[in-house]
């Protein structure tokens, strides 16, 4: 009997959420209502009181963290080129310009040795992202940022339940953008929230996500600032209302595959595993699990690799291609061999299956693809199927 088809993420949503859902739909009241404000003051409660706002996605809400930063045209923010697209996105839309810095090749994190030298007068904030869950250094993270005067937006779309020294990403810090996407830990569909420090921000943020607008007690609007339509809908937080009540277990489960696959991966196989970050200061929530290819003792591509592992019945993706390589920042003037770091990683990731409903033997499984694929391809036998 043939196997079936292990994608690299899948969101688990039970049967209550679904119900849930049902009840929004039969209310008459599906878009932005009470269970937009349930989950805003559920997340609220989970960061220690802070200030959340949701919104239709994370990018929405990197953008709307960058104009509270103050953020706008002829300002420079600082970020890494390793990452989804919309990290540095964002700065080109409020238009200010994204400068890039290396990763480190350990963490594949932005470089903080390298931080300092890329801050110029211009520079308005610094945009840091949690590869794969795994969290910045906090700590030396800030202590740059309060020497230089700048403004922190935390793209930690990637890392919710990630904690830094003891403390979960979003309960401290500065501006914290998560996202509710489908492959993440927790998911709304589509939609992301901004973690802000005072009701100010959450106010402005309020009229950035729905076209700038005040509504008045007189039951009149007035608008005050250029917003945009970025609200989400209640059918969309009762998906998250389900999905946060069970983050902890989502990440539990997580964690536990991560420690599978670094038994049950054949070292002999070259891949250069990432950080095994499951204690502190640095704990993963394992929103991806990223081996690197020893591209250049294999007599195959990554195409080839992924084309195999796919026949085998594996999903494998790549997250992130150096995104200073795009055709857009190309014309920013970024070109091949600033990020030697960045470039490397991107060229030989791969993201393997790792969501809550797999089994332990579902890793198995994937670590015996990876050596039937992987072991005939470093003994130079690229026929080998």
């Amino acid at each position: 009997m043939t196997a079936p088809f292990l994608p690299f993420t899948r969101p688990s949503i039970d049967e209550q959420t679904i119900e849930s859902v049902a009840e929004v739909l039969r209310s008459g009241w599906i878009t932005t209502g009470p269970k937009c404000a349930q989950l805003e003051s559920r997340l609220s409660q989970r960061y220690g009181g802070r200030p959340v706002r949701l919104a239709v996605s994370a990018t929405a809400a990197l953008e709307f963290g960058l104009r509270l930063a103050g953020v706008g045209p002829g300002d420079e923010v600082v970020t890494t080129p390793l990452s989804w697209v919309a990290t540095a996105n964002v700065a080109l839309t409020v238009g200010a310009r994204p400068v890039f810095v290396d990763v480190d090749p350990a963490t594949r994190n932005i470089d903080l040795s390298l931080l300092e030298a890329a801050i110029t007068p211009r520079t308005r904030a610094i945009v840091p992202v949690d590869l794969a869950g795994l969290p910045v250094d906090r700590d030396r993270l800030y202590s740059i940022a309060q020497r230089h005067g700048l403004r922190v937006l935390e793209d930690a779309a990637q890392s919710m339940g990630a904690r830094w020294a003891g403390r979960e990403i979003g309960g401290f810090g500065d501006l914290v953008a998560i996202s509710f996407h489908p492959n993440k830990n927790m998911t709304s569909i589509e939609g992301g929230c901004l973690v802000m420090n005072t009701d100010a921000e959450a106010g402005l943020f309020e009229k950035l996500r729905l076209q700038g607008v005040t509504r008045l007690p007189d039951g009149t609007m007035d608008a005050d600032v250029l917003g945009y339509k970025a609200n989400l809908t209640d059918v969309a937080a009762a998906v998250g209302l389900g999905q946060l009540a069970r983050l902890d277990e989502f990440n539990a489960r997580r964690r536990a595959l991560a420690r599978r696959y670094f038994e049950r991966i054949d070292p002999a196989l070259g891949l250069a595993l990432p950080p095994a970050a499951f204690d502190a200061p640095g704990e993963s929530n394992w929103h991806m699990f990223q081996p690197l290819l020893p591209l250049a003792r294999m007599a195959i591509g990554r195409g080839e690799f992924i084309a195999r592992m796919k026949e085998r019945g594996i999903g494998v993706g790549v997250h992130y291609p150096a995104m200073h390589r795009f055709t857009l920042y190309r014309r920013q003037g970024w070109r091949d061999g600033q990020f030697p770091h960045a470039e490397a990683i991107g060229d030989s990731t791969v993201t393997l299956p790792l969501f809550p409903a797999m089994t332990d033997a579902d890793v198995d499984r994937v670590a015996a693809a990876l050596a039937d694929v992987l072991g005939p391809a470093l003994r130079g036998q690229a026929g080998a199927r």
